[in-house]
């Protein structure tokens, strides 16, 4: 009996309800980076206004590359959402595998963009579209990247039985952002890769 009394006065490891202070804190880190892919992204369209059509490069991007990895990294964010509610439903060995498989779409998604800038004739250093171009893809790339850290935290902690049915507000928080940086690459495929043909 005293056993069970001193079990109840435990306190608990971690956020358990989902307004904790770990879900609005990656909800202000969304906002303020969410703030500045908005400034780089304006940054491209006032120097594309302002410098007019010579600031296109000469062939506009290719898609042959970056339409198959938009789709490569829209759907990790299905297979995220899969993984977030495998563990709300205390399904540890479906959360590894759709975690296992975030991280891999999310590494094949880095590695095809690498691809990508080996590919291009232009650098950060010829002019203002490939300067804008590298950054705000490079930045994007670097918030990917950290998901992927994140990701793999996640996956040894839910190995080591950190996380169940009750108490999952770390993967919760980690599917946030891996959507944010997916919704932040719709921005940045639209504006490098479509509207060249639109306008």
């Amino acid at each position: 009996m005293a056993e069970t009394a001193t079990a109840a006065l435990e306190l608990p490891f971690g956020s358990v309800e989902r307004k904790g202070v770990g879900w609005w804190g990656v909800i202000c880190l969304i906002a303020t980076e969410a703030a500045l892919f908005a400034y780089l992204l304006f940054s491209y369209y006032y120097t594309w206004l302002e410098i007019g059509p010579g600031f296109l490069p000469r062939h506009p991007p290719s898609m042959d590359l970056a339409a198959p990895n938009t789709v490569i990294l829209i759907s990790s964010s299905f297979v995220a959402n899969w993984t977030e509610k495998s563990i709300k439903a205390g399904r540890k060995g479906r959360f590894l595998i759709g975690g296992g498989i975030t991280v891999l779409l999310g590494v094949v998604f880095v590695g095809m963009q690498l691809l990508e800038w080996n590919s291009k004739h232009y650098s950060l250093q010829t002019g203002p579209y490939g300067s804008l171009f590298f950054t705000i893809t490079g930045f994007h790339m670097a918030h990917v990247v950290v998901g992927l850290l994140v990701w793999l935290t996640m996956l040894t902690w839910g190995g080591r039985g950190y996380f169940d049915q009750r108490r999952h507000t770390p993967v919760l928080i980690t599917a946030v952002y891996w959507h944010f940086v997916d919704v932040v690459w719709l921005a940045v495929f639209f504006t490098f890769y479509l509207t060249p043909y639109v306008w």
